[in-house]
Parts: C-alpha cells; sequence; structure tokens
C-alpha cells in the first residue's frame, strides 16, 4: 500500500487541490483606511479579524524566554492594532452600528489593578504594555507606585477634628462609662460607710472616756464657783451679824465663853461647803475627797 505522502503527490490528488482553489474566491485584503468602507457588515467583519489578530499576539507576549527585542516588536505590533481597532469601533458607530469602544478591556499593572494610561494626543488608547513586557527594564519602574509624601498637618488640620468629645463631654452617650461608675460609686460608698462608722465608734468611745473625767471636772469647778458665790454672801452676812453683835455687846455684858468670829466663820463656811457637796456631787465623789483628806491629813 502506498503511504499518505506518496498519495498526496498522485496526479488525481493534484488536480483535485487545484480544481478547489480556483473555485475559491481571491483573500480580501483589509482596506487601508477604516472610512475607505461602506457596508456596517465588512466593518464589523474586519475588526473581528482584527481582535483574532491582537489575541494571538497577546498569547504569544505571554511568553518571557522570547527575548527583550521580540516582545518589544510584539508589544508594538499589539498597540499599532489596537489603534487600528479603535479606528474600525469609530467607523461602525458612524455606519450606525453599537459603540464597542465603550466596553473594551482595561490594562492592568504587575498586581492587578487597572490602569488607564491616555493617550497625550487626545485621540484613541494610549501606549499599552502587555503579558511579558510590563517586566522589562524601564517598564517595571512606570508600574511601581511612588511613594507617598506624608504631608505635614497644619495647625487648622490639628484643630479642625477637635470637639466636644475629644475633651470628654460626650463620654455618658455610650452608656459605658455610666454603668463602670455605678459600680466603682457603689464601692466608694461602702467603704466610706465602712470608715464613717469606725470613726463614729472611735469618737464615742473617746466621748465616753472624756464624759467620765471632764463630769467629775465639771462638778467640782461649778460647786467651786458655788462656793465662792457662797462664800460672798456668808461674809457679807457675818459682816451684818457681826455689826448687830457688836451692837448688843455694847449693850448687854455676856459671862459664857464665846466662839470668836474666825470661828464661827469656819464652821459656817464648812457647813455650806458640806451642803454644796451633798447637792452637787455624787457619795462617792464626797467619799474619795475625805479619803484624800485623810490621806494628806487635812482637816480642813
Amino acid at each position: 500500500m502506498a503511504r499518505n505522502e506518496e498519495k498526496a503527490q498522485s496526479m488525481l490528488n493534484r488536480f483535485i487541490t487545484m480544481k478547489e482553489s480556483e473555485k475559491k474566491k481571491p483573500r480580501e485584503r483589509r482596506p487601508y483606511l477604516a472610512s475607505e468602507c461602506r457596508d456596517l457588515a465588512e466593518a464589523d467583519k474586519w475588526r473581528q479579524q482584527i481582535m483574532r489578530e491582537i489575541g494571538s499576539k497577546v498569547a504569544e507576549i505571554q511568553n518571557e524566554g522570547l527575548g527583550e527585542h521580540r516582545l518589544r516588536d510584539l508589544n508594538d505590533e499589539i498597540n499599532k492594532l489596537l489603534r487600528e481597532r479603535y479606528h474600525w469601533e469609530r467607523r461602525i458607530v458612524e455606519l450606525g452600528g453599537p459603540n464597542h469602544s465603550r466596553h473594551g478591556a482595561k490594562m492592568t499593572d504587575l498586581e492587578g489593578n487597572i490602569i488607564d494610561v491616555p493617550n497625550p494626543s487626545g485621540r484613541g488608547p494610549g501606549y499599552r504594555y502587555f503579558g511579558a513586557a510590563k517586566k522589562l527594564p524601564g517598564v517595571r519602574e512606570l508600574f511601581e507606585k511612588p511613594p507617598e509624601l506624608r504631608k505635614r498637618k497644619t495647625r487648622y488640620d490639628i484643630y479642625k477634628r477637635i470637639d466636644a468629645s475629644y475633651y470628654g463631654y460626650r463620654d455618658d452617650e455610650d452608656g459605658i462609662l455610666e454603668s463602670l461608675e455605678r459600680n466603682a460609686e457603689g464601692e466608694m460608698r461602702k467603704r466610706s460607710v465602712e470608715e464613717w462608722r469606725r470613726l463614729d465608734e472611735v469618737r464615742k468611745e473617746a466621748r465616753k472616756g472624756a464624759t467620765e473625767v471632764v463630769s467629775v471636772g465639771a462638778a467640782a469647778a461649778a460647786a467651786k464657783e458655788v462656793l465662792f458665790e457662797e462664800e460672798e454672801d456668808v461674809v457679807e452676812e457675818e459682816r451684818r451679824e457681826r455689826e448687830k453683835e457688836e451692837e448688843k455687846e455694847r449693850e448687854f455684858v455676856v459671862h459664857v465663853p464665846l466662839p470668836d468670829e474666825k470661828e464661827i466663820e469656819k464652821m459656817v463656811l464648812e457647813k455650806k461647803k458640806m451642803d454644796l457637796l451633798s447637792k452637787y456631787a455624787s457619795e462617792d465623789l464626797v467619799e474619795q475627797q475625805t479619803e484624800a483628806k485623810s490621806m494628806l491629813n487635812i482637816h480642813r
């Protein structure tokens, strides 16, 4: 049996291939200017052809092993096809067709962020980089974002954000501080009440001891004041009595020995003291005073 290559070179096969090529129409060439096209269907056909060429070249430029020169040439060809596509899309709009440029793809950087590079001429898209061309020397720097310069804040910017909440006037609005203060206030009240009770007990004990001491001293002081007042009254009465006795002595002569004035004054004073002590001082105090006098050998 003959091989496939021998079959293809046979006279019959070559005759059939020639006849098929004659039946085919000659391949149409895309117009150089989009404005030369007058048919909307043809304009859309040429646009689809450009899109297929762009797709094949974009797939080819993804290979980083092609070399720098080949990558740059492919990138230039893709940009040329993009400009041509833009012209055909504009022509389609002029012929009454849809606007395809409205939904065109955006260029992205190395991180996948969309970057729109405008054309300095203001017509059509700007120059773009695809695939491995983004990593070429001198191109990578275009996609790198410049470091953000930290702008120094002015005094106006600093005070612009200062409001009532900055000074703590709105701390009670959220309700959190109120609950925390309520618990802290309860604890402080409890400690204050305990401290007050402790101090009150200490004051009561001190007041009780001081009252016992002061009561004795106050009683003695009061008795002493009363004694001084009574002594003045007694002295005045004794003076009057003495004057009366002198008048009587002038009239009568007494033959019985009588106590002199000093003894009488002493007796009266002692009697007054005992009455006052029995009236204002307690029995225990009188007994203590008597014992003290006996110990000190005082007979007054």
